[in-house]
């Protein structure tokens, strides 16, 4: 059970990372180069579902796994960066 855990928090991180960076990188400039607000929209609101998952899944990890308050406020931080989900990633795997 515990095992089901951690991978869920390991995979929704990395998922939301990803959405993070093509909403930063590829939906972003559609929109402010190409003028179609679109693709923000779309990958902002999923993004928006896939970071609040993120928050749920960290707790879960959080309260099963015993990481102490500093460890987990600092996957927070890393997954408000972009790229940060592959921090996220080594220190988890490194825990």
């Amino acid at each position: 059970m515990l095992r089901d855990s951690l991978k869920r928090f390991r995979v929704i991180s990395y998922i939301e990372g990803l959405s993070y960076l093509i909403l930063v990188f590829i939906a972003m400039p559609i929109k402010y180069i190409g003028e179609n607000p679109y693709p923000v929209k779309v990958f902002g609101m999923a993004h928006g579902v896939l970071f609040i998952l993120f928050v749920l899944f960290l707790w879960d990890a959080m309260r099963k796994y015993e990481w102490n308050k500093n460890f987990s406020s600092r996957l927070f931080i890393y997954s408000l960066i972009p790229f940060g989900s592959f921090v996220i990633e080594r220190k988890v795997k490194a825990q």
